[in-house]
């Protein structure tokens, strides 16, 4: 499979500023993976050391806090000579062993020539008690589940190669409308896991997809109680259970007593903002005007959670396949299309998206691209009806307004309509 990840890791690679790198993300996102294949194709050796699965590599770190000294025991625990550029370090699982992160710093700053990767699953977590983090000496990555982009050239690379060629305004034949609506369908089943895709491409076996996506939400669950520091593992618990039933309500927007009865902010905001921290949740904010800078506006109280990954949202709320691949209409279809969309935006520009909602109106999110405000509508089907957002693009007039839909690529007056498979390509159609 071909991450584009890769990408930022040659960048990282051939930086002046480069320091120890850390790869954040949620666990079986395919970090691992990812290490060892940049280590495989961009250096001539690499090391590999996992602070899980070797208990005595903790005391190399807990008793040394010298580069050179670590750097030389390292060696002889691997058998080869690590040399300065040409050896890729790679430490996994390092949030197992708080001494080795923060050996990162000694190697910033005493040992910069060595090329050290790091990466360890809610290490999101650690990030927000800076005591335990050697901030401002790493450079972060984050890693997420595959996008569709990455799905599709896995799993269909002829398909993938006209998708890549799809250029703005360009008029897309409905034989490649239709196979990337199709594609893009198996993609809300399957979703981004690695693992997933992985039994997908070997075995066409729908059932062995939700198997992997239960095990998956049940590792993730006993995480909870495994690493969870000060915070109640049962409350993080309740709070990632509650998500599907969330997001089925009218207005999506998280609401603490649908949680349990009575439940208060103060009951479960160090729960949300745990699960927000580890990758597991994307928060959105409400924001009360629709202006730039959009971060200046938010409304701290109310904000909606989704999940991230879609495949994994979809087998939390027990949506069957059949719905999605044979239906027009389902319960569900809303929440599981935004949460599609959000999942694929993710690290397109540089403010997260936000969304509107007003006693009279709703917007499902909104991008801030430069200085520019863009209003985004998300429809599961091929419907456009969409009140709140026709009036916001006829009141002001933006520059862009998308409308992702199963239709086709079109302009319709102010608005763009892009196709649902589209949405990892939102940048460049701009």
């Amino acid at each position: 499979m071909k991450r584009k990840a890769i990408a930022d890791l040659v960048r990282w690679k051939s930086s002046e500023d480069r320091k120890p790198l850390v790869l954040k993300g949620a666990r079986q996102v395919g970090k691992t993976w990812l290490m060892k294949e940049f280590g495989e194709n961009c250096y001539d050796h690499y090391v590999y050391f996992n602070f899980d699965e070797e208990d005595e590599l903790k005391s190399i770190f807990e008793t040394n806090k010298n580069p050179g000294r670590i750097i030389e025991l390292l060696s002889m625990i691997s058998g080869e000579k690590i040399l300065p550029g040409e050896t890729l370090i790679i430490f996994d699982e390092i949030q197992e062993c708080p001494e080795a992160l923060n050996a990162l710093k000694y190697f910033k700053e005493q040992a910069n020539e060595y090329h050290v990767i790091a990466a360890g699953s809610l290490l999101g977590t650690l990030l927000a008690t800076p005591k335990s983090y050697p901030v401002g000496m790493v450079n972060l990555l984050d890693i997420y589940p595959m996008s569709f982009d990455e799905f599709l050239d896995a799993t269909d690379p002829a398909l993938f190669s006209y998708y890549d060629s799809i250029q703005k305004e360009q008029q897309i034949e409905e034989i490649f409308h239709k196979r990337l609506l199709d594609a893009y369908n198996n993609y809300l089943i399957i979703g981004g896991m690695p693992e997933c895709i992985a039994s997908w491409i070997k075995y066409k076996d729908p059932a062995r997809i939700s198997q992997i996506q239960r095990e998956l939400i049940e590792i993730y669950e006993n995480d909870f109680s495994k690493h969870n520091g000060k915070v109640n593992s049962g409350r993080i618990l309740m709070v990632f259970r509650s998500i599907a039933s969330q997001l089925a309500k009218p207005n999506e927007k998280f609401m603490y007593g649908a949680v349990r009865k009575g439940g208060r902010a103060r009951d479960f905001e160090e729960a949300i903002e745990w699960l927000v921290s580890a990758g597991m949740l994307n928060r959105v904010y409400n924001v009360s005007k629709m202006e730039h800078p959009l971060a200046a506006f938010d409304k701290l109280d109310q904000f909606k959670l989704f999940v991230f990954d879609t495949g994994l949202l979809k087998a939390m709320a027990g949506i069957d396949n059949s719905a999605i691949l044979l239906k027009s209409d389902y319960q569900f279809k809303g929440p599981l299309t935004e949460n599609y969309v959000l999942q694929q935006l993710r690290g397109q520009f540089e403010v997260d998206p936000r969304y509107y909602s007003d006693k009279n109106s709703e917007i499902d999110f909104i991008l801030q691209y430069g200085a520019e405000i863009i209003p985004v509508e998300a429809k599961g089907g091929e419907d456009k009806s969409a009140p709140s957002f026709k009036k916001y693009v006829s009141d002001h007039r933006p520059e862009h307004a998308l409308r992702y839909s199963k239709r086709g690529y079109r302009k319709d007056g102010l608005i763009t309509n892009l196709p649902l498979y589209l949405a990892g390509k939102t940048r460049e159609m701009l």
